[in-house]
């Protein structure tokens, strides 16, 4: 070990968890079901009596407990050893960052340029010939800092006008542009933070709701994703298609959660959606890779944002996951009845 170059200790600390997320959790949390199969926002969701079986709780149980476990980790020694692995690994991506930022927006606005219909996710069509030299506009927008400002706005404007086409609810599906938004204006106009959040929190609350929110959707419409499991069957990985997207919803709320959480669990979490996001485009090809741009981009900066190590009780942490899950399903089902006239119980 004493003549193995340092960068390669490095690296050997962080890889193997990327490596692991990449083929034990369930691929279809990362994919994002409305672009590759049919479905329908306004139908009735599976009603919450449904969705509440035992494999639910369960998985539920599990998620808190091994929250809480992490937490435990991160207030030890081993914990602060994987943090500083990750520091150093991440170190030189961390002055880098806002350049991340910028060159994946304006690729991603690029992308959908040549692609002429296309509001900010595949899924969202439009015949408005003016949106794809908008988002041409966009791309420009980021070479200079501010001119990223009238950028933020063009994705505030995008998004106004894909609630106006498809709705309040189905663009809920996407706060995290909202979020993108938020950190390039902020950053374009120089502030560092508004109240009390930097740009990179701006926009990692924005992936972590995003994840949340888009969780439901496994358990609520677990019928959408079947075209998808008949067609990558290898998916399931044994198990049985009930289970997988109950397991599914719970890997994308558990790390959605832990984004939102102290530094080591929150950076964890996003070298494993990184692992998860990366390994899908394989599946499912370009298309999913230019959805998820952006998301991955953010999951980058959240590995590599070193801010200070906060210390909070780990029983904490399962008792805000339960609240959470008990405020998104009550807000997803909510909401829904109220907007569809659709059935809760």
């Amino acid at each position: 070990m004493l003549g193995q170059p340092i960068g390669l200790r490095r690296w050997l600390k962080v890889v193997p968890l990327a490596a692991v997320a990449s083929t034990a959790f369930p691929l279809a949390a990362a994919a994002h079901i409305k672009w590759f199969a049919p479905y329908c926002v306004p139908c009735q969701p599976k009603p919450l009596t449904q969705v509440f079986d035992p494999s639910f709780i369960s998985l539920f149980v599990g998620g808190a407990v091994f929250l809480w476990l992490v937490c435990h980790v991160e207030r030890m020694a081993l914990g602060s050893a994987v943090l500083r692995g990750i520091e150093r690994v991440t170190a030189p991506l961390r002055p880098r960052t806002e350049d991340m930022y910028r060159a994946c927006t304006a690729a991603f606005f690029v992308c959908l340029f040549t692609l002429h219909d296309i509001i900010l996710t595949p899924e969202l069509r439009t015949g408005l010939g003016a949106i794809p030299w908008l988002q041409a506009g966009m791309a420009i927008g980021m070479f200079w800092r501010p001119t990223m400002v009238l950028s933020a706005a063009g994705i505030v404007a995008l998004y106004a006008y894909g609630v106006f086409a498809y709705g309040i609810f189905h663009l809920l599906d996407y706060p995290i542009f909202l979020s993108i938004a938020v950190y390039l204006g902020l950053t374009g106009a120089g502030v560092r933070k508004v109240f009390g959040f930097s740009p990179l929190d701006w926009a990692r609350w924005g992936a972590g709701v995003t994840l949340i929110w888009a969780s439901v959707e496994k358990w609520a419409y677990p019928q959408w994703t079947s075209p998808v499991l008949q067609a990558h069957p290898s998916l399931c990985m044994g198990l049985n298609s009930h289970f997988y997207m109950i397991a599914a919803g719970f890997v994308e709320f558990s790390l959605g959660f832990a984004m939102l959480w102290t530094p080591l669990v929150r950076r964890l979490a996003a070298i494993v959606l990184s692992a998860m996001f990366i390994s899908a485009i394989f599946s499912f090809g370009m298309v999913d890779a230019i959805g998820h741009l952006m998301i991955i981009c953010c999951l980058f900066g959240i590995a590599a944002d070193d801010q200070p190590i906060v210390r909070r009780p780990p029983i904490l942490a399962p008792a805000l996951y339960s609240a959470s899950l008990a405020a998104i399903l009550t807000t997803y089902y909510g909401l829904h009845a109220l907007i569809y006239g659709t059935v809760i119980w």
